[in-house]
């Protein structure tokens, strides 16, 4: 009862921890990929469950304490809304968001961008099948979207022209 609330680390190392694991990882799925969480494979689910369990001691070090699995949460809860904070600003937004990416061009795949992305043509097709066109020839143009979706437009949709304002981005 007497280690429930005694922290075995200095409060400071939590927080350090957590920040740095918390960076690593935005960066490395950043680097991963824009595949929305609808889209994980088994393979990815199976990938997320392991870093976690990896990523368990590094964030709590030789401290097996509810007051430090209680602040470990704190800290995390709070740099992940400071995280989303700094999106809103578009310094900030083009390092935590990826950019959307053409993967078909004038009917034509864009080999080079599926293949950075880690695009298939399945992927690709079953795009354009949800869009109820038959095939690649049909379509304009197809972007791999920041959020992992595919946005399809077809060679004979007429041209809109639209202002669209977005809220989240501070032009700073």
């Amino acid at each position: 009862m007497s280690t429930l609330f005694q922290l075995a680390i200095p409060p400071w190392e939590f927080v350090v921890r957590c920040i740095v694991i918390d960076v690593v990882l935005l960066a490395m799925l950043r680097i991963f990929g824009k595949r929305e969480v609808g889209q994980f494979t088994l393979y990815d689910l199976v990938l997320i469950l392991l870093v976690a369990n990896a990523v368990q001691p590094a964030l709590t070090g030789p401290d097996s304490s509810l007051l430090g699995g209680l602040l470990i949460i704190g800290v995390l809860v709070l740099f992940n809304t400071a995280l989303g904070r700094l999106d809103r600003y578009r310094v900030f937004h083009r390092f935590l968001a990826p950019m959307p990416r053409i993967v078909i061009r004038d009917g034509h795949y864009v080999e080079r961008a599926m293949q950075n992305e880690g695009v298939d043509r399945d992927e690709v097709n079953m795009a354009i099948r949800e869009h109820g066109l038959a095939d690649v020839s049909k379509v304009r143009l197809g972007v791999l979207e920041a959020d992992g979706t595919i946005s399809i437009v077809p060679i004979d949709a007429p041209a809109l022209r639209s202002r669209r304002v977005v809220r989240y981005v501070h032009h700073a």
